[in-house]
C-alpha cells in the first residue's frame, strides 16, 4: 500500500490542531448544558480554556514517590490520544488510516488508560490507589467492547485497515446486518463509560475519593491529564461516527466537516443529558453492566462471522 507521507503529515497536523482547539469547547458545552439542566447559570463556554491556561501557568509542584513517572504518564496520556486523532476521521478523513490498522488503534486507546494507572501508582496516595483499582477493573470490563466493535467492522470490511473500517463497515455492504445493529446499541449504551462521564466516572468520584488517580496532581501535569480527557471525548466520538454513522463524510469540504462536527455535538449533548440526570454507579454495578454488554457483543461477533 502506497502512503503519501507529505499529505498524511499535513492531515495529522490538521486533525491534531482541530481536536486541540475543539476539545475544550465541547467541554464548555457540556458544563454549560449541565448547569442549565440543573437550573444554574453555569460557566462561560470558554472557561475550560482558562482552566487549562491557569494550570499550565502554575508552579510544577511534584509530590509522591515517583515524580519522573508522573511527568512521563501525563505527557504520554495526551500524546497517545492525539495519535488516535491522527487515525480517526475528524471531518477531514483519517490521515493515517491507510498506514494504521484497528489493532494499533486499540493499543493506543488502552495506553491512554494505562497512563492513568501509572500516574495514580506514582502518586502513592491511598485515594489514588483506590482510584487506579477502579480504573483497572473498568478497563478490563470495558475495553473488550471497543475491540469487538472494531473486529466486527474488520470482518465485514475483510481488512483491518482503518480506511476501510471507518466507512460504516459495521453495517456491511448489503444493508444493516443484525450484528451491526446489535453493536450499535452496545456502543451507544456504553459510550458514557468510554469517555469517563457520570454515571461511570467511578475512578475519579470527586465526592468519594477526591479525583482518584489524579488527587496528588497539580499545575502543568494536571493540565495535561485534563486536556487528554477532553480530547478523549472528541476522539471516541470520531470513532463512533466512523463506525456507525459515517454518512455525509464523502460530500467534501465544507459539508463533510460541518456534518461530522454536528454529529459530535449531538453525542456530547447526549453524554451531558445522561450525566446530568443519573447518579454515579458503584464499581460492582458498573462491572455487572459491562458484563451484560460484553455478552450481547459476543452474540454480535458470532452473527458477524456467519455473515449476518
Amino acid at each position: 500500500m502506497s502512503v503519501d507521507w507529505p499529505r498524511d503529515i499535513l492531515g495529522c497536523a490538521l486533525n491534531v490542531g482541530t481536536v486541540l482547539l475543539a476539545a475544550p469547547l465541547f467541554e464548555g458545552v457540556l458544563r454549560k448544558v449541565t448547569a442549565r439542566i440543573q437550573s444554574r447559570q453555569g460557566p462561560p463556554l470558554r472557561q475550560p480554556y482558562y482552566d487549562l491556561l491557569k494550570l499550565l501557568g502554575k508552579e510544577d509542584i511534584e509530590s509522591g514517590e515517583l515524580p519522573a513517572m508522573q511527568r512521563f504518564a501525563s505527557r504520554l496520556s495526551l500524546a497517545a490520544v492525539l495519535a488516535v486523532a491522527c487515525m480517526v476521521p475528524m471531518g477531514f478523513g483519517a490521515s493515517m488510516g491507510g498506514a494504521a490498522d484497528a489493532i494499533l488503534l486499540g493499543y493506543l486507546l488502552v495506553l491512554c488508560g494505562i497512563c492513568t494507572l501509572l500516574g495514580g501508582l506514582a502518586a502513592g496516595s491511598t485515594y489514588s490507589l483506590v482510584g487506579i483499582s477502579r480504573e483497572m477493573m473498568t478497563m478490563i470490563s470495558l475495553e473488550p467492547l471497543l475491540a469487538i466493535a472494531l473486529m466486527i467492522g474488520a470482518i465485514h470490511a475483510r481488512t483491518f485497515s482503518l480506511d476501510a473500517i471507518f466507512v460504516g463497515s459495521v453495517y456491511g455492504t448489503g444493508g444493516p446486518p443484525a450484528s451491526g445493529v446489535i453493536m450499535f446499541g452496545v456502543m451507544l449504551l456504553s459510550f458514557q463509560a468510554f469517555v469517563g462521564r457520570v454515571p461511570f466516572d467511578i475512578a475519579e468520584a470527586e465526592t468519594e475519593i477526591m479525583e482518584g488517580p489524579l488527587v496528588e496532581y497539580s499545575g502543568p501535569k494536571l493540565a495535561l491529564f485534563k486536556y487528554a480527557r477532553m480530547v478523549k471525548l472528541v476522539a471516541y466520538s470520531g470513532i463512533f461516527v466512523g463506525l456507525f454513522v459515517p454518512w455525509g463524510s464523502s460530500l467534501g469540504f465544507p459539508w463533510a466537516p460541518i456534518i461530522f462536527w454536528a454529529k459530535v455535538l449531538a453525542l456530547v449533548l447526549a453524554v451531558t443529558l445522561v450525566a446530568a440526570t443519573h447518579a454515579r454507579y458503584r464499581i460492582d454495578q458498573a462491572v455487572r453492566y459491562f458484563a451484560g454488554m460484553l455478552g450481547v457483543s459476543l452474540v454480535a461477533v458470532v452473527l458477524a462471522s456467519l455473515g449476518m
